[in-house]
């Protein structure tokens, strides 16, 4: 794979000088940049996939939801339905995507939409008569026909894009310089330990410009195991036999936390649609074992293996320091933003 890569490397100059044209279109205004009267937070990055969106996504409905009527709106990746959707009673992980499902799911009284279109989703939204206080674009860094007024950038501690290349030869949607774009950037699941020797190293290897904040992250796990019908502390499987599941994009950490011994792990790609085959194989390997899935995964399993077995773990993403610096950022360009003047 590493040598197909490097044989592909022309079609990654090709590919990057694409994206750079398309860049300098909508820098220069050659291209249109659709701006909107709404407070507008896009979260995104430059990688393809696994730097942890959706946990921010939620960090940040956490913050204004007791404040703002918040919306998502996301692309609603591999859904089963076309168009705008908003998200209601009837929704399922199959019309919205796993994603938007699983924070429509969680956060209830905010409202979630899927639109491949972001432009039009974000006029479906503001012609609603419940309309929201702002709205958050999930995976919308490249989406350059919305400006939105905040761009949050994430990059991945072991992934950084500093130390990638473009498309094929590497994971890079677009040239490292797409980077300026950001208002903050945020290093995604760091070790909780990352020392400040080691951020300087990185705070200096990513060279941010003036304007710009860096801040790091990492991932936390629930103390508790969640199902349908019960919460049950993981400490509480210790020594027992456990099927591990996951179809997210780096599912590495998320079994090394599980991971208790003789406990057997199944892997599958990220955003998978699980087969009748993949559930009879679940199954097979379960046979009476608790199954263990991430959050994502348990929205796509729900319904289709036993309830009793199936449980899933919560993750939170939460700043290794200067959390409130970054809680004022976002309240700053939320409280400035016309649409926002009004609210208490």
């Amino acid at each position: 794979m590493i040598l197909l890569r490097k044989i592909l490397f022309p079609f990654a100059i090709l590919y990057g000088l694409i994206t750079a044209i398309r860049n300098w279109f909508y820098d220069n205004g050659i291209l249109k940049s659709n701006s909107f009267p709404i407070p507008i937070i896009a979260v995104g990055n430059l990688s393809v996939g696994g730097t942890g969106k959706t946990p921010q996504i939620e960090y940040l409905i956490r913050l204004l939801s007791p404040t703002y009527k918040v919306a998502v709106l996301s692309r609603g990746y591999k859904r089963k339905s076309s168009g705008f959707l908003l998200a209601d009673y009837s929704s399922t992980a199959e019309s919205l995507g796993d994603e938007p499902f699983q924070l429509h799911q969680k956060f209830p009284t905010s409202q979630v939409a899927v639109d491949a279109n972001r432009k039009n989703g974000i006029e479906r939204l503001l012609a609603l008569q419940n309309k929201p206080d702002i709205i958050l674009l999930d995976d919308a860094f490249q989406h350059r026909k919305v400006k939105a007024g905040f761009y949050i950038l994430l990059t991945a501690y072991n992934d950084l894009y500093a130390d990638d290349y473009i498309l094929p030869t590497g994971n890079l949607r677009e040239s490292r310089s797409g980077a300026k774009r950001a208002n903050v950037v945020v290093v995604t699941k760091c070790p909780p330990t990352l020392s400040e020797t080691e951020q300087t190293k990185i705070r200096q290897k990513l060279n941010l410009l003036a304007h710009q904040e860096l801040f790091f992250s990492a991932i936390q796990y629930d103390e508790n195991l969640h199902s349908e019908n019960e919460n049950r502390t993981i400490n509480s499987f210790k020594n027992t036999d456990k099927l591990l599941v996951a179809g997210i994009a780096k599912p590495k950490p998320f079994f090394n936390h599980l991971q208790d011994g003789n406990d057997e792990e199944l892997e599958f790609p990220d955003h998978h649609d699980f087969t009748e085959n993949d559930i009879q194989t679940i199954q097979k390997k379960s046979k009476n074992k608790p199954i263990i899935t991430t959050e994502k995964d348990f929205v796509r399993l729900k319904g289709k293996v036993n309830p009793a077995q199936l449980f899933y773990l919560p993750i939170q993403s939460v700043f290794l320091s200067n959390g409130e610096n970054f809680n004022k950022k976002i309240n700053n360009y939320v409280e400035q933003s016309t649409g926002n003047r009004s609210v208490s």
